[in-house]
């Protein structure tokens, strides 16, 4: 069944059209679409390919009609400005509405399943020169003290360190699918994953309204909990909020192998990395070393990601905390999920959900991950990923 984003009264997805479309090439038939409902529809030639319209005759609302259009085809579709209709893959569940207003379940919002994650292949373009190497340096980080041929490359470490995500500032429903997207993420491409559902949260993602009001009281917090230790004083230049991006995220990195337990953070010396601009030159340490993924914070300013997909943004979020990415709005030519808010991105189509190059690239920085041994290197990840995107 197609889903779409809840549409308001003065959508155009609640306009009424008249259409007579017999069944056709869904291309042919999006086309007789635009021209009979007057309404420009934008899909693309990958998405429709091979795939049949249902016949639809009648008056109906434009989202009915589209639905009976795409029947059985397993695509969805969304409004892009007043006119426009983008037809796109699976449904990634509601769309984040103005003012952050998705605090009440009365509508029941439907959510696709947090376990299938299956984009489309990679393409031989995509995969071209050294398409595959331009994507982990862009989103990788290494260890700058084991310099080597290639570095090795900050993650989740393993051992007693353990991913343990959890969600804040939407209604229950919509927090409790972001943080089961991200299990399920870390738990496909293999990232060490706490077991207890209820572990004490070390990935924290925070919607706000007001990003800034949410940033104070970080700041509050941090002053009582670092300042004992003296590292109060080189991190609070970094905890600051910009209004530069819709996702804001800050690294708390630790010792590489550090035996303690998640709850023992507070054990261990611990440096902090914003995300933006470039996590190696702003850091608050001085020896260039971001150790191992301790703990992750992200902030989502909600008026700044009105209109997506709350699967979409699950999966923007999942990437970022599962990887310490270095540079987040690089386009590189082969897709990200991070390229839907990567300005240098916007003329070509954005992913829905993570992609193959996304997946891939996790699954091999996580390979034989144990927590003991080395962090893979970016030689070894590029071959890794490689064989995994030719295999498919």
């Amino acid at each position: 069944m197609v889903r779409f984003a809840a549409a308001h009264a003065d959508n155009i997805l609640d306009r009424d059209v008249r259409v007579a479309i017999s069944a056709a090439p869904l291309a042919s038939a999006l086309l007789e679409f635009s021209t009979q409902s007057g309404l420009k529809v934008a899909a693309a030639d990958s998405d429709v390919a091979r795939l049949q319209a249902s016949p639809v005759k009648g008056t109906y609302p434009v989202h009915e009609a589209l639905t009976l259009l795409l029947n059985g085809t397993g695509l969805s579709f969304s409004p892009v400005g007043a006119e426009t209709i983008a037809i796109h893959g699976a449904a990634m569940g509601p769309a984040i509405e103005p003012g952050g207003s998705n605090q009440e379940d009365t509508d029941a919002p439907l959510f696709p399943d947090v376990t299938t994650m299956t984009p489309r292949l990679a393409t031989e373009q995509e995969l071209a020169g050294d398409s595959v190497r331009q994507f982990i340096a862009h989103h990788a980080t290494l260890h700058y003290f084991n310099t080597g041929v290639s570095g090795n490359v900050a993650h989740w470490p393993g051992g007693k360190q353990s991913v343990c995500p959890a969600a804040f500032g939407l209604s229950p429903a919509y927090n409790g699918f972001v943080t089961a997207r991200i299990r399920a993420l870390a738990a496909k491409v293999g990232a060490p994953l706490s077991s207890d559902p209820k572990c004490r949260p070390n990935v924290r993602i925070y919607f706000s309204t007001d990003p800034n009001q949410l940033m104070t009281n970080v700041v509050k917090w941090a002053s009582v909990y670092f300042r004992p230790r003296g590292e109060f004083a080189t991190m609070k230049p970094f905890l600051q909020v910009t209004g530069d991006h819709a996702v804001q995220g800050w690294y708390l990195t630790i010792p590489r192998r550090a035996a303690v337990l998640n709850s023992d953070l507070g054990l261990l010396p611990l440096n902090l990395h914003p995300l933006w601009p470039r996590v190696v030159q702003k850091s608050s340490t001085d020896n260039g070393d971001v150790g191992s993924i301790g703990s992750v914070v992200m902030i989502i300013d909600t008026a700044k990601v009105v209109g997506y997909a709350i699967g979409t943004v699950a999966d923007y979020v999942g990437v970022l905390s599962l990887s310490f990415v270095q540079s987040p709005d690089h386009c590189d030519p082969l897709p990200s999920i991070l390229d839907i808010m990567a300005p240098s991105c916007a003329a070509r189509e954005h992913p829905t959900g993570v992609t193959a190059g996304d997946l891939a690239f996790l699954k091999a920085l996580y390979y034989r991950n144990t927590g003991i041994g080395p962090s893979p290197s970016t030689d070894d990840m590029q071959y890794d990923m490689l064989r995994q995107l030719k295999r498919e």
